[in-house]
């Protein structure tokens, strides 16, 4: 059976990132919600969707809802995921899922209380290239991971008319709060951050870091690049072994070849020499690998009571305490 959702925020992320993804899960959506009149009439339009609402407490009425999802903002997602809960409604949210930590543990109180599963929009951990790169150190005998390298950059004018970086922070820098870690299998340990602005809405930072489980590592985030090239590269260090992430979709796995410009009789070695891969842009397969497609998957199957390993509202807890924890060194 298909699975009804209502849905708040029909902006464009929304619009082009989430929506399309619904009807290949089967998800059906059957009632929106949103300020813009303008903007949800057209997303209802696209849809078929005959139920529209300004008030998310009017759509969290709406008869025979099986869940509730949203793509808003920080205030509205601590809000109207409580107030979902409260219903016994189960949520998908995009991240942040709130503006400060202890909204988001709000969020978690009120879904351990309703025994319902709130997912959160991280879905840096589905894009092809972090996927492959974790299934990597889970199953290719890695050991022990010692460095791991990040960079994650973006534009000013993606953040413009918000000089303090609210928005770069909470919607940008957010997402290696989760994925780092992740990848990690470790809680930050120490931390100290290093920064420059040569002009108001332009910040480039470098937050150093240890884990518990004794890596070391560096990431790089700032508004000072062109949303025009890429941006976005991972690197993760082991014994003798290496993961690069470049793009979200190259990859490539070193290890410990030989030297080979003396051997006469030097091949490639399956169990040495450099693995790679990159997706093939010209197959008609539409993939997704930015990771919405495969993060709706797994969210579908949650909120039907599945048991997937999905991004959970504790997460986004975590990763919002991370967060408050680096703004507060950038201050500093």
């Amino acid at each position: 059976m298909s699975l009804k959702i209502g849905w708040i925020g029909c902006g464009r992320h929304a619009r082009q990132m989430l929506l399309p993804r619904l009807s290949d899960h089967d998800i059906r959506l059957v009632a929106l919600c949103d300020s813009d009149r303008v903007a949800m009439a057209s997303t209802a339009q696209a849809y078929g969707v005959e139920d529209c609402y300004n008030d998310f407490r009017d759509l969290l009425r709406h008869p025979g809802l099986d869940a509730v999802g949203m793509a808003v903002g920080p205030a509205i997602h601590q809000a109207a995921s409580i107030a979902a809960l409260e219903r016994g409604l189960p949520v998908f949210m995009e991240k942040p899922p709130a503006a400060t930590a202890t909204g988001a543990r709000d969020v978690a109180a009120a879904a351990q209380r309703a025994r319902k599963p709130v997912v959160v929009g991280f879905m840096k951990r589905y894009s092809s290239g972090n996927r492959i790169a974790m299934n990597l150190l889970r199953n290719a005998n890695f050991g022990p991971i010692l460095g791991i390298t990040g960079s994650y950059l973006t534009a000013p004018t993606y953040f413009e008319g918000e000089p303090d970086y609210t928005g770069f922070f909470l919607h940008h820098c957010v997402h290696y709060m989760d994925l780092v870690p992740w990848f990690a299998s470790s809680e930050f340990g120490e931390m100290s951050v290093r920064k420059v602005s040569p002009a108001p809405g332009r910040l480039l930072l470098h937050l150093g870091f240890t884990t518990m489980a004794g890596a070391i590592g560096n990431i790089v985030m700032g508004t000072v690049q062109s949303r025009g090239t890429p941006m976005e590269e991972i690197r993760i260090m082991g014994d003798h072994k290496r993961i690069e992430v470049d793009n979200i979709v190259n990859v490539e796995l070193h290890r410990d070849p030989p030297f080979k410009a003396d051997n006469p009789s030097a091949t490639l070695d399956e169990t040495v020499d450099t693995l790679t891969w990159q997706p093939n842009f010209t197959a008609a397969a539409n993939e997704d690998h930015k990771g919405y497609s495969g993060l709706i998957a797994d969210a579908s199957a949650v909120l039907r009571g599945e048991s997937r390993e999905v991004p959970t509202i504790e997460d986004g807890v975590l990763a919002m305490v991370r967060l408050e924890r680096m703004i507060e060194l950038i201050g500093s």
